[in-house]
C-alpha cells in the first residue's frame, strides 16, 4: 500500500536496506544502563511528548545515516564500551536494521538495551512496527512506556523516569544489575565543540 506524501513515516522508506537514520551517537555513557555503553539516538518519533528529552528527534527526514556496519565497527572499536543502548525518537521504527546492528555486537560479546514508547505488549501486536519481534529477541533489557511528565519520578534511585515505564529484563544475567539512575546526566563534548547532554531531562544541543 502507498503512503500518502503527507505521512510522516514516509521518509523511512527513504533509508537505503542495511542503513540506519540516527540523530546522535556517543561512547562510554554510564547514565543510559548498566555499565560503560555506547549509546544511538534514532531519528523519528511520532509522540511528541511535553518535555520530551530529544525534540529534535521526532522528525523522520534523513539526519545521518550510517550502515549498520560502520556502526558496529564503531561501537565495537571503543573497548571500554561493554554494551549499547538504542534511545530515540523512536528506535522500533528501524527494527530491522537495529536488529542487525544487534546481532553483530551480540556475537562480539556486548549485550543490547532499547529504550521504546511502545509497550512490549503493543511491540508484540498486530500492531507493532515492522521487525519489532526480530529486534526484541536481540535485547538484554527494555524500558517501555512514553514519559509521562505528569508522572515524573525525580527519583535518584529510579532507573526509569516517568512512573507508567517499565524496566523489562529479558536476558536473566542482567537482573540484578539495574544500578543506574534515571535523573543523572552527563555531558560529552565533541572535538568540534558540540555536545551532547544526556540522563534524565537531558537533551542534545549545539553550541
Amino acid at each position: 500500500m502507498e503512503r500518502k506524501a503527507t505521512d510522516p513515516l514516509l521518509p523511512l522508506m527513504e533509508i537505503p536496506p542495511g542503513y540506519l537514520n540516527i540523530m546522535g551517537y556517543i561512547d562510554e555513557s554510564e547514565v543510559n544502563g548498566p555499565s560503560c555503553r555506547a549509546v544511538v539516538w534514532l531519528q523519528g518519533c511520532l509522540r511528541k511528548c511535553p518535555s520530551c528529552f530529544n525534540p529534535d528527534s521526532w522528525s523522520f527526514e534523513i539526519n545521518q545515516l550510517i550502515t549498520v556496519d560502520a556502526l558496529a565497527e564503531k561501537i565495537l572499536s571503543n573497548t571500554r564500551n561493554t554494551g549499547v543502548t538504542f534511545s530515540g525518537g523512536e528506535p522500533f521504527w528501524q527494527a530491522p536494521a537495529l536488529a542487525a546492528l544487534a546481532r553483530k555486537l551480540k556475537a562480539a560479546g556486548l549485550n543490547v538495551m532499547s529504550f521504546t514508547g511502545f509497550t512490549l505488549q503493543r511491540l508484540q501486536s498486530e500492531y507493532a512496527p515492522v521487525g519489532a519481534q526480530e529486534l526484541i529477541d536481540q535485547l538484554d533489557i527494555l524500558i517501555d512506556g512514553a514519559f509521562v511528565e505528569s508522572l515524573a519520578i525525580n527519583d535518584p534511585t529510579s532507573p526509569v523516569s516517568s512512573s507508567n515505564q517499565r524496566v523489562l529484563v529479558l536476558n536473566p544475567e542482567f537482573q540484578d544489575k539495574i544500578t543506574w539512575a534515571s535523573d543523572q546526566t552527563e555531558i560529552h563534548i565533541f572535538k568540534d565543540g558540540s555536545r551532547i547532554v544526556t540522563g534524565y531531562r537531558g537533551w542534545m544541543e549545539q553550541p
